[in-house]
């Protein structure tokens, strides 16, 4: 009997070790690092976009890229949806831009926003300049779609926890237009065929 268990409890940890895969030892385990109590605090972000200096660069390269991308869809597409949402997308970030300007003389900080392209949003812009003309209205939307949704992030994340009060209230006044804008992007973009 005793035999017996010996052999059933062997095989036990036999199967218990091979169940549990590569052993781990502690060199792997600093490689790893330890985790941080915060998941959010582990997506790597290039700038702090709750500091006054970089949700301004950020939302005002977001306006410029809406703004240009849609004065290159009223050049190119031939979808009167596509076009009519350009136009709008155009007065409405030329407004947001604005609201953005006003909102930090209202700050007083001195905050100046860019007035180009930074790189990544240069790239898509051209990306979406090469686009065939077969191709270009979904392109369109969706790069619309995708600033939408990283404007509507970036505002979010300001709201509540930005530095700057007038800074902070712009955000929320604009982060519902912006949401729909999203909406409607979306909207169009499942009417393409």
């Amino acid at each position: 009997m005793y035999r017996k268990l010996l052999i059933t409890g062997a095989a036990c940890a036999a199967l218990a070790l091979a169940a549990c895969g590569k052993k781990v030892d502690d060199t792997d385990m600093a490689a790893q690092g330890t985790p941080d109590a915060n998941p959010m605090a582990t997506v790597p972000t290039p700038a702090d976009e709750t500091a006054a200096p970089d949700f301004v660069n950020k939302a005002a390269a977001s306006d410029m890229f809406e703004i240009e991308s849609s004065k290159l869809a009223l050049t190119r597409s031939t979808t009167p949806a596509v076009r009519e949402f350009a136009q709008m997308m155009i007065d409405a970030h030329t407004a947001t831009t604005a609201g953005l300007k006003d909102a930090i003389a209202a700050s007083g900080q001195t905050l100046s926003p860019p007035t180009t392209l930074p790189s990544d949003l240069q790239a898509k812009l051209d990306d979406l300049s090469k686009a065939s003309d077969a191709d270009f209205d979904k392109a369109y939307m969706d790069a619309q779609i995708d600033g939408h949704q990283a404007a509507l992030n970036l505002l979010t994340r300001y709201e509540t926890g930005g530095d700057v009060p007038a800074l902070k209230t712009f955000a929320t006044e604009t982060a519902p237009k912006v949401q729909s804008h999203l909406d409607s992007a979306k909207t169009i973009r499942d009417g393409l065929k």
